[in-house]
């Protein structure tokens, strides 16, 4: 028996931004047939502020099964997280009919155009293109983006990828990264980006609102909100890190008048609102604004046993409430088979089970 591990340098140039959604399209349709292949992310804090997150998970129609970790040393204040350090996460991925294991990857996987930008940024990003793919109007044309770093860089391309924007309006806390931000990225992606002075301007007249910041605190007032757009958070939140004492009160990107407004609700999976605590859905649902069964989920949404958008004058919102493992075994699956096509790793052999 063997294996393959793969490292850093080996996963370079493998997916793309599209292959990405795709594949995780078809983990999530399949996890709302069959919810035992699917699981909350799991995290654990020491006293130092390092969190370790897992995520079990696979997509069986793609013959994967597994997990993958991360370590970070988080740092809070009382309006932003932000990382003293992340380590290389690490992919483990078995067969997801006989059990062997099949690949070690040590290392991310990135969009293969963008290359490196920030961690976990494609997975995060393509799950926002499932819910673009799903939610967005048809129509879509224009953008306001919140975040001028790397996980904003791949929210803007899984929406390109998705629905032909012409022009974007960006805003973060500095001046100079929104600007340096709108100069980069209207050249590389032929788009009209605008940076802009205040969180309402890019509210305003926009079909989309890209939240993509380590914000701790709401980054505009849901009031603000006009028919027909699409919000996406990506902020998770996790309660351990308020019994921690980290932070006095939950995370939050999203105000409660943005989650009241909404038409539509759909989150990645509602057992981790309830798990983590996470800001954003359980506050409102504690103040009676929501209830959780109103709160569907992108994979029942994908199955079509819940619907999404019905018109284009809803408001929907698309809580991308946390990483999941099946979309975490779909992307390393994709660059696991295409790095072995490529003739990348190292092959290691293994005594059999029971035989070492």
């Amino acid at each position: 028996m063997s294996f393959l591990l793969l490292q850093p340098n080996e996963l370079k140039g493998l997916v793309s931004m599209t292959d990405a959604i795709d594949v995780i399209e078809k983990a999530y349709r399949e996890a709302a047939t069959y919810p035992l292949i699917n699981a909350p992310r799991r995290r654990v804090h020491s006293p130092a502020g390092v969190r370790v997150s897992n995520f079990p998970g696979g997509v069986h129609s793609l013959g994967v099964i597994g997990s993958g970790t991360r370590a970070d040393l988080v740092q809070q204040t009382a309006t932003q997280q932000s990382y003293g350090y992340r380590e290389h996460p690490v992919h483990v991925l078995h067969d997801s009919t006989t059990g062997h294991l099949l690949a070690i990857l040590l290392g991310e996987i990135n969009d293969k155009d963008l290359g490196y930008t920030s961690l976990m940024a494609l997975r995060t990003a393509a799950t926002s293109g499932v819910g673009f793919r799903h939610l967005a109007r048809q129509n879509v044309k224009t953008a306001g983006l919140f975040g001028s770093g790397g996980q904003a860089i791949n929210q803007l391309l899984a929406l390109k990828c998705e629905r032909p924007i012409t022009a974007v309006k960006v805003y973060s806390r500095n001046p100079e990264h929104r600007r340096r931000f709108a100069e980069t990225w209207s050249k590389r992606f032929s788009l009209n980006i605008t940076p802009v002075e205040s969180p309402r301007e890019v509210v305003q007249n926009v079909d989309v609102v890209l939240c993509a910041t380590n914000t701790n605190v709401p980054l505009f007032d849901g009031a603000w909100l006009e028919p027909g757009q699409h919000v996406c958070g990506i902020i998770g939140s996790n309660a351990s890190l308020v019994k921690g004492g980290w932070l006095t009160k939950r995370r939050r990107e999203l105000d409660d008048r943005t989650v009241a407004r909404a038409d539509v609700i759909v989150v990645n999976l509602r057992e981790s609102i309830v798990q983590d605590e996470q800001g954003d859905i359980f506050e409102p649902m504690e103040k009676g604004l929501v209830r959780l069964e109103d709160v569907r989920e992108l994979g029942e949404v994908m199955a079509g046993t819940r619907t999404g958008r019905t018109s284009d004058a809803e408001i929907t919102l698309h809580k991308n409430n946390n990483g999941l493992g099946i979309a975490d075994l779909a992307i390393a699956m994709c660059a696991y088979e295409r790095a072995k096509a490529a003739g990348r790793g190292m092959t290691i052999d293994l005594p059999a089970p029971g035989k070492q």
